[in-house]
């Protein structure tokens, strides 16, 4: 799986780094999503999925393997 980013969409609501510290964190010149790792592990599907329903703009993105 994959996830994007998107810092010209994101509103710095901070909701990824709260769910998910490891994958994500906020600039500290405009609070913007930071990503940490654009691969994570399979173990982390569930949580990224509440990152992506969370983000209020809509600025993560997750690609999910086909099969996975």
């Amino acid at each position: 799986m994959r996830i994007t980013a998107d810092r010209e969409a994101c509103c710095s609501a901070g909701q990824c780094a709260l769910i998910a510290p490891d994958l994500f964190d906020q600039s500290d010149e405009d609070g913007s999503v930071v990503l940490l790792d654009a691969r994570p592990d399979a173990e982390q599907l569930d949580v990224l999925r509440e990152v992506v329903s969370r983000c209020p703009t809509g600025a993560i993105s997750l690609e999910e393997d086909p099969g996975a």
